[in-house]
């Protein structure tokens, strides 16, 4: 292990910014940017990174990951905190197998739309820092999808959050209101992009009261001088850490074709898709409709595979519509008709037939039927010694990560006497 430490730091000490004055070196800890920090000049680096613009995208890369490796900017660092998270990487080569499976639909997406913005291309990799690419990820303070994006965050710039769609789960809309945010914290800290990714992390006044504390202390304001909460002082080192893996290629990354993978397609106000296996693809990318595939309240469109489009249009022409804003779904079960379930949720049956598009009174066990449902007649489940998870998702016919999504649950441990709410029919 220290021979590889040692190897590694030297690696990474070869490309730094060159300094011999002892202790943490904080020329080599500030990223290029394309405005100067505005710090008193006493507190001024001995040697400042020469002033560049971003890079533009290289039109030849094939492959995804090397689009960003080429373009990378922010300068090489080899402070413990980021040594030990290189160290991580190493130690997990497989590591990157599953982010590049994830990122595969959607990392062109999103090198795409900061490539547009002139903003810095490391930015690409913060999902990887922030949930692995996991787009129904949830953290204990309730943050959600793939950028982590809080409530008031992404309400504040414009994504619509409500119990059938949470934009903060849609590749667009949150990817959209990430480099917004991240844009302005950027203004925010006079071009110090470290600081505007942990101010991402932890929030501004926590950065600020930092910096103002070290500049009344006369001490320096780079990021790895500050006083933070422990997950923002690892935050930006792992940033770093990722970049420097790809920059010098230390590891592999499994290739991602630099081609555009997704695209999207209008859709009615509400619809419900059927259960056809061909398009199951559909509920990966389109996390944000919470109660999939009935899609209500979102921006009336759909993300899909590219190569899907033109099969898609004739396929959408025949997909039913939602009359009711809201829904659940029923399974069939042994003595069931049409009538009984039709009488027990207060329906006619010519409705229950419209809702689902059937062409007669037949129906058979097992099947799944669409049926609206109002807001206070959802199902709250309350949760039982040697209830897991898995096991509450088993019995109701959802996904675990559906529980998750709806009851905000950043991890899998369950209380006794939790309740969880089941946009489902009760068994």
């Amino acid at each position: 292990m220290f021979k590889r430490a040692f190897i590694i730091a030297c690696m990474l000490s070869l490309t730094a910014c060159q300094s011999t004055k002892e202790g943490p070196q904080e020329s080599e800890l500030t990223p290029q940017v394309t405005e100067l920090h505005t710090v008193p000049s006493q507190m001024q680096p001995h040697h400042p990174i020469e002033q560049q613009p971003f890079p533009t995208a290289p039109i030849h890369a094939e492959d995804v990951w090397q689009r960003i490796r080429q373009q990378i900017s922010f300068a090489p660092s080899s402070h413990p905190r980021v040594l030990k998270r290189v160290n991580w990487y190493l130690q997990h080569p497989n590591y990157m197998d599953t982010i590049s499976q994830r990122a595969q639909p959607l990392l062109y997406y999103i090198v795409t739309e900061i490539e547009k913005r002139g903003l810095p291309i490391e930015l690409a990799l913060m999902p990887l820092i922030e949930t692995d690419f996991d787009m129904q990820a949830y953290s204990h303070k309730h943050a959600s999808g793939l950028w982590q994006l809080t409530p008031l965050i992404a309400k504040h710039y414009g994504i619509e959050i409500n119990p059938w769609y949470d934009g903060r789960q849609d590749l667009i809309d949150s990817t959209r209101v990430a480099l917004d945010f991240l844009t302005y914290l950027h203004k925010r800290f006079d071009g110090n992009w470290y600081h505007a990714v942990a101010a991402y992390n932890t929030g501004e006044g926590r950065v600020l009261r930092a910096i103002a504390n070290n500049r009344k202390a006369g001490k320096s304001t780079d990021f790895f001088a500050l006083q933070l909460p422990r997950q923002t002082r690892h935050y930006v080192p792992k940033l770093i850490a990722a970049t420097q893996l790809l920059k010098q290629q230390l590891m592999p990354f499994p290739a991602i074709a630099n081609t555009q993978a997704i695209t999207t397609v209008s859709l009615p106000a509400a619809t419900i898709l059927d259960r056809d296996p061909n398009w199951s693809m559909l509920a990966e990318l389109n996390t944000g409709y919470a109660r999939f595939p009935a899609l209500l309240g979102g921006p009336n469109r759909l993300i899909m595979p590219i190569d899907k489009a033109q099969q898609w249009q004739s396929y959408a022409k025949n997909l039913p519509t939602m009359p009711s804003n809201q829904w659940q779904t029923y399974t069939v079960r042994r003595g069931d008709s049409l009538s009984v379930i039709a009488a027990n949720y207060e329906l006619s049956v010519s409705q229950l037939k419209s809702f689902n598009q059937l062409r007669s009174d037949t129906i058979r066990i097992g099947q799944h039927l669409v049926l609206p449902v109002l807001a206070d007649q959802h199902y709250t489940y309350t949760v039982k010694s040697g209830d897991s998870l898995w096991r509450i998702a088993k019995q109701f016919n959802v996904s675990v990560n559906k529980l998750k999504q709806w009851n905000e649950l950043s991890g899998s441990t369950l209380q006794i006497g939790k309740q969880l709410t089941i946009f489902l029919a009760a068994p």
